[in-house]
């Protein structure tokens, strides 16, 4: 079960209550750790074969964190700006997709070490971004085939150059 994106398997139900382990690795990669009690996530299960997927294959497994930096709210849509850790921008840009926690959006534009997303009022209604802040950290999965393709080039060429 995915919570703000992040995959974690479930170790006991009692009820309405639901217990997971967090390895320390995990609490310091993610916002996870950040929680506090009653504090409000993205949930979702994880998908079984056979089942429909109506958006961006997302796996769970969250690359880094990103930090709310803007927000420009328009009729019937809010931007988004974030701003990444150093050497993840490689991995973003204009009209992919990237996973925020846990919901598969298109990315609007980047700047530099900064991208933005752009969210239509379902979005906001259905998950945490409608009351995301300026300041508030974010959970990123990247796409893994563009992970993959640029990881794969880098390793061609420095071999070449090396």
């Amino acid at each position: 079960m995915a919570h703000n994106g992040c995959c974690l398997t479930v170790t006991r139900i009692e009820g309405d209550i639901v217990w997971f382990d967090l390895m320390q690795a995990t609490l310091a990669l993610t916002n996870l750790g950040g929680l506090n009690e009653g504090d409000s996530v993205n949930l979702e299960r994880a998908a079984k074969f056979g089942d429909e997927i109506g958006g961006h294959a997302m796996s769970g497994h969250i690359m880094c964190t990103a930090t709310v930096v803007d927000i420009i709210e328009t009729e019937n849509n809010r931007q988004v700006w974030f701003a990444l850790p150093q050497g993840i921008n490689k991995y973003v840009f204009d009209k992919g997709y990237i996973g925020i926690d846990g919901i598969s959006l298109t990315i609007g534009d980047v700047k530099q070490e900064q991208f933005c997303v752009n969210l239509i009022p379902e979005t906001l209604n259905r998950t945490n971004m409608g009351w995301r802040k300026v300041g508030d950290i974010v959970n990123i999965e990247v796409d893994p085939q563009t992970q993959a393709v640029v990881d794969t080039v880098e390793r061609v060429l420095a071999k070449r150059q090396g």
